[in-house]
């Protein structure tokens, strides 16, 4: 039985090159699913995203969805793309045996709790402070030169990574550490400071939308003590004390260390995002 994809519309075409298509999937020219595909430039390469594969109920588990998603592929390659992309719902296990199977590969997953009070108690020996202007000043260049070296790492030309993480950072912080609804803190262990917070509060009107933790950075002469723990339990404390109950971040492919701390503070997959380079 041979199963194959069959544009059912019009292709799109956009800016820079990118393309979408949808496409019925067929087994010996009868329709048992539907696949959407699409490319643009991302990172500095040409990615392509497989979407809305969905084999119809009495056609599963007989390894369609696995050939039409190698199918897929096959129209990316000849689209020019040097990667394709998925991204999956976090309790989409079925999906993620199969891209698992594929030789696809987490670049991230985002997490999200729930949170309940009372507000979690820090360590005694533990307090916190704003970070000061200056100690901005530093941190956000640290922060800055880290996520270009991040982009660069996938590909990105260095002068359009810095472009990109000075408008992402000035997007994000107009105003620096003063920024109204962000929390800049700096946790002290015995004295010494031992690693910071950035947290980006919401709206505690709209549940929709989860506070953010976009980084959680621990000396390294102190990592491995719990200060990451109660770096986290800071920043539900703040999400509460502002009555905000939901809080959400990203982790990144590989950071066993972190994904574990979150799991262990029952925070759970929302979202992952796998890549497999197209050779």
């Amino acid at each position: 039985m041979t199963t194959t994809l069959r544009p059912d519309q019009p292709e799109r075409r956009g800016a820079a090159g990118a393309r979408s298509r949808r496409y019925t999937v067929c087994v010996n020219s009868r329709p048992v699913g539907g696949i959407e595909l699409s490319a643009a430039p991302r990172f500095g390469v040409m990615a392509g995203r497989i979407t809305g594969l969905e084999i119809h109920e009495p056609d599963r588990r007989r390894g369609r969805a696995t050939v039409a998603a190698l199918a897929a592929e096959e129209v990316l390659r000849g689209w020019g793309c040097d990667e394709v992309q998925v991204d999956l719902p976090g309790d989409a296990v079925p999906a993620q045996r199969l891209a698992e199977s594929l030789g696809y590969a987490e670049r991230n997953r985002t997490m999200a709790k729930t949170l309940s009070a009372p507000a979690p108690e820090l360590p005694a020996d533990s307090t916190v402070r704003p970070m000061s202007g200056a100690e901005y000043e530093v941190w956000n260049e640290q922060q800055t030169i880290g996520y270009v070296e991040s982009l660069v790492a996938r590909g990105v030309p260095f002068a359009q990574a810095s472009a990109r993480a000075e408008t992402e950072h000035g997007a994000i912080l107009p105003d620096g550490h003063r920024t109204e609804g962000t929390r800049l803190l700096t946790l002290v262990h015995r004295g010494q400071d031992v690693g910071t917070l950035w947290l980006r509060l919401r709206d505690a009107a709209d549940a929709a939308v989860p506070a953010w933790v976009y980084s959680v950075e621990v000396a390294e002469e102190y990592r491995g003590q719990g200060h990451g723990r109660t770096l986290m339990l800071l920043a539900e404390r703040e999400c509460l004390d502002a009555g905000v109950a939901d809080l959400g971040l990203n982790v990144f492919g590989g950071n066993t260390r972190a994904l574990r701390l979150y799991q262990s503070l029952r925070y759970a997959t929302v979202r992952q995002y796998l890549f497999k380079r197209l050779l």
